[in-house]
């Protein structure tokens, strides 16, 4: 037990001491997003496409090691906007996944992502909906999604960046807009923490 116990306390001492040396970085962006539009001339209610509007996000990524690490991100819309005209929504994506980054010479870097999340969306009502959880003025509809991406990550300073991005989402039974495949494109303003 004694051997146990001093084992997991080296390892422990050594994924701290790994990670004071590790590549982190957070990031905040605006982005917006594009979706194919419903095909079907003839529907009388078409579903809504998801197009538009200022996409605010949120972005980390840890380095596990020299070129591998995990990321995680969350973009929403920024207001609310009118589905089919009458009924205010919200869409918000966020995912966790995989990262792969390149150095190209002191101040480039690119960057590939996949991974997986899901894709909220808040349909605003004039009363409240509750659960065992709490009340909310809003009722959610949600949906898994693949999500893929990359970026150019551009070094202005020391570990400030900025990075031109997209993301590629894959909406699993996204039967409230008009495509399951939507994208988002932007850009970030981020630090890096750590060595390069």
């Amino acid at each position: 037990m004694k051997k146990l116990s001093l084992v997991v306390i080296a390892g422990v001492l050594l994924t701290l001491a790994s990670a004071a040396y590790a590549q982190m970085d957070v990031a905040v962006g605006m982005s917006t997003i594009t979706s194919p539009a419903y095909s079907n001339t003839t529907a009388i209610y078409p579903p809504q496409s998801l197009r538009g509007g200022i996409y605010p996000s949120l972005s980390g990524d840890f380095m596990l090691r020299k070129h591998i690490g995990v990321t995680g991100e969350i973009s929403w819309r920024a207001s609310k906007s009118l589905y089919d005209g009458y009924q205010p929504y919200r869409p918000i994506f966020w995912d966790f996944g995989g990262l792969y980054v390149r150095n190209i010479g002191k101040r480039m870097a690119v960057e590939a992502t996949a991974g997986i999340g899901a894709e909220s969306t808040r349909f605003y009502t004039n009363y409240y909906n509750c659960n065992y959880l709490g009340c909310t003025p809003y009722a959610a509809s949600n949906h898994f999604m693949g999500a893929f991406g990359g970026g150019l990550k551009l070094y202005a300073k020391g570990g400030l960046f900025i990075r031109p991005e997209a993301r590629f989402y894959l909406v699993n039974n996204n039967v409230e807009y008009s495509s399951s495949r939507v994208v988002r494109y932007g850009a970030s303003i981020g630090y890096t923490f750590g060595e390069r």
